[in-house]
């Protein structure tokens, strides 16, 4: 709307020749507002934490939310650059925000939800340390130590006492994977005052460390095993602030027309886990410094409130797409 003016200028002053011109339309990306006018807003009402909140489409905002630069100048390739006003899906930003830290992002085990688990037959006392792959996809990455022991704990939804069919994670009866561990099976449960499941009790088979069946006189796997889990040690487990951070508005184009952007404002954009339990080894994690938290995400120790020690995550994206399919 500016180019009447322009033109007027340049046909009126004295320029050697007439400068051509051109124009594209802006970024525009489903679930966000890139308005500096309406973040300011955002910032100056609080609905935000600042300028740098990892919800917060600024470059600031997506380093604390530890989007690496690589997927950003990945991002804007793959939009490019058109004349016609049009909005691009932020799962595109966030597809290659996953296939930079794919192949980037050191793995690591993290408990967001504990149940615990103990292993009947496990000698007391006695803890083991078992190899890790560090990141499959680049096999130089090297491997890693986690503690293994008689207790654990594994994510609550991991466990059921009632399996659908085609359930395959632990159920009374049921055989697991723990990853880089061992099959265990299900032998029983304990339940508080209200019965609520409080711990898993199982046995495990000693036969099957680093987590694969031992083989039969054929050279083939004696058993299959499809559930796999993720679990933590209970002796060793270091307790962390982990922010699942969701879009920060609930309609895929806010404020537009006559909306308000205040009254789409998704009241879920961030859910804060106080003491989410992880790998010790976590405990060590720079700032910036990011993981994928296997089967979560992929997390970045935030910069600002993580301090030497005791770290603070923040969740980059899902494994993922979850945009409009309820988180």
């Amino acid at each position: 709307d500016h180019r009447p003016l322009y033109d007027w200028l340049i046909d009126n002053l004295p320029v050697p020749a007439k400068p051509r011109q051109y124009e594209c339309a802006r970024l525009n990306i489903t679930y966000t507002i890139l308005s500096k006018r309406v973040l300011t807003e955002l910032v100056r009402g609080k609905h935000v934490a600042g300028w740098d909140d990892p919800r917060m489409p600024t470059l600031a905002g997506l380093r604390r939310r530890g989007v690496p630069p690589e997927a950003l100048r990945d991002f804007v390739k793959r939009v490019g650059v058109a004349k016609t006003n049009s909005t691009v899906d932020a799962a595109m930003l966030d597809f290659s925000i996953r296939e930079v830290l794919n192949k980037t992002a050191a793995r690591r085990m993290a408990v967001l939800k504990p149940l615990k688990v103990v292993i009947e037959n496990w000698p007391e006392g006695k803890i083991e340390w078992l190899d890790c792959q560090n990141n499959p996809e680049d096999p130089s990455a090297g491997t890693r130590t986690v503690p293994f022991g008689r207790e654990l704990f594994i994510e609550q939804e991991d466990f059921t006492l009632t399996p659908p069919p085609k359930y395959f994670r632990l159920a009374p009866g049921q055989e697991v994977r723990l990853r880089w561990a061992y099959f265990i099976t299900c032998t029983g449960v304990e339940k508080d005052a209200d019965g609520n499941i409080t711990t898993i009790r199982c046995t495990y088979d000693p036969a099957t460390k680093g987590g694969d069946a031992p083989l039969g006189p054929d050279g083939k796997p004696t058993r299959k095993v499809k559930g796999t889990l993720h679990w933590v040690s209970a002796a060793h487990a270091l307790a962390a602030p982990v922010r699942l951070y969701e879009s920060l508005f609930t309609v895929a184009n806010p404020g537009a027309g006559e909306a308000d952007f205040r009254q789409q404002l998704n009241p879920a954009s961030v859910n804060t886990l106080p003491a989410a339990l992880l790998e010790p080894g976590l405990a060590n994690a720079l700032p910036e410094q990011r993981f994928q938290f296997e089967r979560h995400g992929y997390f970045v120790a935030d910069r600002v409130d993580s301090r030497p020690g005791a770290p603070v995550f923040n969740r980059a994206v899902t494994l993922r797409d979850s945009r409009g399919k309820g988180g």
